[in-house]
């Protein structure tokens, strides 16, 4: 229903023969670039902002070029980047163009090493010069480094006064460009120590160059910087000479996945992504564990090493509920069993009158939750029938008629009419358009006799809600909306790459400081300012979330009449409830991902504890 700008996307590709076995197997040398375009294109729903690409050329004769990259802005970054590397071609015979050999030795990214990297923003920056990856350049090929990733850094401030601290002078202020400034200057170290080791042994000039490239170890660099980063992190790079890593941060919260044969090595940030473009079972794609990094060398040898002590796992649950590609076997029943979980609540919201009850679902992401909502209704349903059945002495046809006739109703009721185009108005008139991006199914219910259940993969803000979807299901004229959220009310922001950092935007918190001023504790509002500002200033100890002080008088289902109240249009005719799910049901469903800190307020680093601690400064500040 609300778009959320969220976690970028990566793509590694690694070719372990030389680029004439592709052709000769496959029918195109271009086989590497192909497939990174594939696993680009099937994770666009991670970053629409814009698309990078970086390619490493193995055989490069010196004075020639041996590292490439392109990249756009805009939904169609993808086609633009991959656009501009083929028109490099245009003007090659085709003779020419079918030459393995002659495309690695003349043409640009003609290599063995590819990166890719889908972006959405989580700072506000944008710009051609944010978009991943990036570059550090040397004149030594070892030194040079492409680096992007899926990730948001808490510290920022913390890195950026070390690596000054030392001399280093970064031309911006992203997370990213300074972790690039020190992976650089740890890779530089790690070159320079390989250096001084091989001139002590008695080799000169380009001999040294050729054992340092070979012998290069990424995970010396990696393990020197990482322990410096609070955040949730898949960080993937490749050096000019030829090694690439990927490196996940140790509380597992963003999704990094791999698979390699005698061919290829490809990581990508969704499993069922590499599935399809490789043509691979489930069990043959591996998740690269919490602190873990994958490694290939110059040789195209590769392995997974140990970076950091996996902490307790936070795997990101809104990956499970919202971001990734529902085609993943797990995340595929995991949604199902989201849906089931709420049938509980649901049947309560309707007074168990399924009669007079049609459901549906809001497009297109809460599809799968819907149908596991429908599987826990027909479960409810055949208890009932047994039930009715078993206890009956005796039943005439008419009376068995009526039982197995008890179904339940189903309608596709809204629709996604039109992509608003929020550029050509303002003001009054953005918001009418708002009102009709979804269009409804009239004659889908018995008007004033039936409640109509829609489901949703999560109501973060509620714009939609207030400006569009209750205003025209009530054109329908049901008698009640009960509006079901598959994921649990969102109270807090995200610090680790999704685009979710102002307090006010929540309506769950909204709704609580609504209660609190109704209720007579607005002293509570100022008290947690104040212990959330003395702890700001305090530089040890452990960190508190004094936010969850806010909503620790109401139980959920307070907070979510008053979320119903705020959203709900002046004039509708319909009663309107929300029915969220709560934590339990989160984790029953899935289990693996206890990353819940947008819900608990439970946040896995200091950083995350921190910084939500000063949005609610900056929230309070910005009021008075």
């Amino acid at each position: 229903m609300e778009q959320l700008k969220h976690e970028c996307g990566v793509a590694m590709v690694r070719l372990l023969k030389p680029l004439e076995y592709y052709h000769n197997k496959y029918g195109s040398w271009m086989y590497g670039l192909n497939k990174l375009y594939l696993l680009m294109e099937k994770q666009h729903n991670r970053g629409q902002e814009g698309a990078g690409l970086a390619c490493v050329k193995l055989e490069a004769h010196t004075g020639e070029e041996y590292m490439f990259r392109e990249r756009a802005m805009g939904t169609g970054a993808i086609t633009e980047i991959f656009d501009a590397v083929y028109r490099n071609y245009k003007d090659i015979s085709p003779q020419e163009l079918n030459d393995p050999l002659y495309a690695k030795s003349r043409l640009p990214f003609a290599g063995e090493l590819y990166l890719g990297h889908l972006r959405y923003s989580t700072t506000g920056k944008s710009g051609i010069s944010y978009i991943h990856p990036f570059l550090r350049r040397n004149n030594w090929r070892a030194k040079n480094l492409a680096l992007c990733g899926n990730f948001n850094l808490t510290n920022v401030d913390t890195i950026f006064e070390e690596i000054t601290s030392i001399g280093q002078h970064p031309r911006k202020y992203s997370d990213t460009y300074i972790m690039l400034e020190q992976m650089g200057h740890r890779l530089d170290r790690e070159i320079e120590r390989l250096y001084q080791q091989y001139e002590k042994e008695g080799l000169r000039g380009m001999d040294i160059t050729h054992a340092i490239e070979e012998h290069v170890d990424l995970s010396n660099m990696l393990r020197k910087c990482s322990p410096q980063w609070d955040g949730g992190y898949v960080i993937c790079g490749l050096t000019g000479s030829g090694e690439a890593f990927s490196v996940r941060d140790p509380w597992g919260i963003r999704p990094a996945f791999y698979y390699a044969d005698d061919e290829i090595v490809v990581l990508a940030s969704e499993r069922p992504v590499i599935q399809t473009v490789m043509n691979v079972q489930l069990d043959d794609v591996k998740e690269l564990d919490p602190g873990q990094a994958l490694l290939v060398n110059k040789k195209g040898e590769w392995r997974t090493a140990t970076i950091m002590e996996p902490k307790e796992r936070k795997a990101c649950s809104f990956e499970r509920i919202y971001f990734s590609r529902g085609s993943d076997a797990d995340i595929y029943k995991e949604r199902k069993s989201l849906g089931h979980n709420l049938v509980g609540s649901i049947l309560k919201a309707v007074n168990y009158d399924l009669k007079h009850t049609v459901f549906s679902f809001i497009p297109n992401t809460a599809e799968v939750a819907y149908y596991g909502m429908l599987e826990g209704v027909n479960e409810y349903l055949n208890h009932r029938k047994m039930e009715r059945i078993s206890q009956a002495q005796e039943l005439s046809a008419d009376e068995l008629k009526d039982i197995l006739s008890m179904s339940v109703r189903t309608e596709k009721v809204a629709i996604k009419d039109i992509k608003l185009r929020t550029f050509i108005a303002e003001g009054n008139t953005r918001n009418d358009l708002a009102a009709h991006v979804y269009d409804i199914t009239y004659g889908s219910l018995n008007p004033n006799e039936d409640n109509l259940v829609v489901i949703d993969d999560s109501i973060v803000r509620g714009t939609t809600l207030r400006q569009s979807i209750i205003g025209i299901l009530d054109r329908l004229h049901p008698k009640k909306i009960v509006v079901v959220s598959s994921s649990p009310q969102v109270r807090y922001p995200d610090y680790y790459g999704i685009d979710m950092s102002k307090m006010k935007e929540f309506i769950a918190f909204r709704a609580a400081i609504e209660l609190l001023r109704e209720r007579g504790m607005e002293n509570l509002i100022m008290e947690t300012y104040t212990k959330a500002k003395e702890q700001q200033q305090k530089t040890d100890g452990v960190l508190v979330n004094y936010v969850k002080d806010i909503y620790a008088p109401f139980t959920n289902e307070e907070i979510s009449a008053k979320i119903a109240e705020i959203l709900t249009p002046k004039g509708t005719r319909a009663a309107v409830e929300i029915v969220y799910q709560d934590i339990e049901g989160l984790h029953a469903s899935c289990p693996n991902h206890k990353g819940d800190w947008y819900f608990s307020g439970d946040y896995p680093t200091p950083g995350g504890t921190r910084l939500v601690n000063q949005a609610y400064i900056n929230y309070i500040e910005g009021e008075i």
